[in-house]
């Protein structure tokens, strides 16, 4: 067998007491691509847990998974009252003998990433009734506040870790998830899509749009990072740092070009807001939305959370566009429309200054490569 010299997931947890996010995203999207390898050609393993998850060196290992004792194809009617894996990260559904499909992994998964982010499982007990006890329980699972985590990440374990199997995450929505980020795993293909990134963004560069050519530096940036990570020569690994350094500077300035033109935007008043409320004090879901993207502005404006503010901005303009389609033709209606194109500049222009810190703090992950430092870290 292959000689795994970093031990098992289980030991690396516990020596560390909890991983940093970005570790265990890393951990996590290896985690997808051996699972995405297993579901093509449906396969379940049944028996995920940290201790079956080894890792190929002390340093920048790479996971493997193992011990496939309980794995097994999975036949379309399901299975029944077969008790398969480990308690503590076994679905509520096996646990319970209910029917129970590929999806009884995605929870184990959610397990996993619990106890990586936490340093100990979700339903960590004294005693195995007391552990049934708590699996059995129609409680959603309580993620803690500490430490403090993004919201995709917090996302996705609420949706890993939902007791109903019918609600509980699909595969392919896992795969597709923006915290597990598959297309953004160090592969062979990822400096050629940097690559055709950047020289789009050289064109649009040369031609005057500042806003596009940015965007496009940022996305480069998101593959140059995994092509970092993959590359294994040094003499082009270094010619590739010193290419993402030349487009970190450039998009630097192409930043300042774009938030000053955004700010102007943003800056004018808009006195047809406070008409607009004065002219929904009969609409309560109205008056409500339009409260919380007030709300969504104060905390822009304080500029301590743009993904909080972000996501007040969203909530208001889900609501309002639900109303806009209902509201009839007037004035009132003229004035909703134009304050959620106002709304919906302000979160774009937020997002895009999101955006923008993530393409600066990626750029400087690239050539620190925090991965490894971070993976090393006691």
């Amino acid at each position: 067998m292959e000689f795994c010299a970093g031990g098992d997931l289980s030991r690396f947890i516990r020596t560390r007491r909890a991983l940093p996010e970005t570790v265990a995203r890393v951990f996590l999207q290896q985690l997808a691509c051996a699972l995405k390898f297993l579901h093509d050609r449906n396969i379940s393993h049944l028996d995920l847990k940290p201790q079956n998850i080894l890792l190929s060196a002390p340093e920048s290992p790479q996971l493997k998974l193992a011990d496939f004792g309980f794995a097994q194809y999975m036949s379309p009617w399901d299975e029944k009252h077969v008790l398969r894996g480990s308690p503590l990260y076994m679905a509520p559904e096996m646990v319970c003998r209910q029917h129970y499909d590929a999806r009884a992994d995605l929870w184990s998964v959610g397990v996993i990433l619990y106890e990586a982010l936490f340093g100990k499982p979700p339903f960590a007990s004294r005693s195995f009734a007391e552990l049934e006890e708590k699996i059995r329980s129609d409680r959603a699972v309580e993620l803690p506040s500490w430490p403090q985590l993004s919201l995709e990440c917090r996302d996705l374990l609420a949706q890993l870790l939902e007791r109903d199997p019918r609600k509980r995450i699909s595969f392919e929505c896992f795969f597709a998830h923006p915290f597990v980020d598959m297309e953004h795993i160090p592969g062979p293909e990822s400096l050629g899509k940097a690559t055709d990134l950047v020289v789009e963004a050289v064109r649009k560069d040369q031609e005057g749009d500042a806003k596009a050519a940015f965007s496009l530096y940022r996305k480069a940036l998101e593959y140059f990072v995994p092509a970092l990570h993959y590359e294994s020569d040094a003499r082009r690994k270094e010619a590739i740092r010193a290419k993402v350094r030349q487009y970190i500077s450039r998009a630097e300035e192409l930043k300042v070009l774009v938030t000053s033109s955004n700010k102007n935007l943003l800056e004018k008043g808009n006195p047809a807001r406070e008409l607009l409320k004065e002219m929904a004090k009969d609409k309560p879901r109205l008056c409500a939305a339009l409260e919380v993207a007030s709300a969504a502005i104060a905390k822009e404006e304080e500029g301590r959370d743009d993904s909080d503010a972000l996501e007040l901005y969203q909530q208001s303009l889900g609501e309002l566009l639900l109303l806009l389609a209902a509201e009839p033709a007037g004035r009132r209606r003229e004035l909703l429309h134009a304050e959620i194109q106002t709304l919906m500049a302000r979160a774009e222009y937020l997002k895009d200054q999101i955006k923008m810190r993530e393409a600066q703090s990626m750029g400087k992950e690239a050539l620190a490569e925090s991965v490894r430092s971070a993976c090393t870290l006691q």
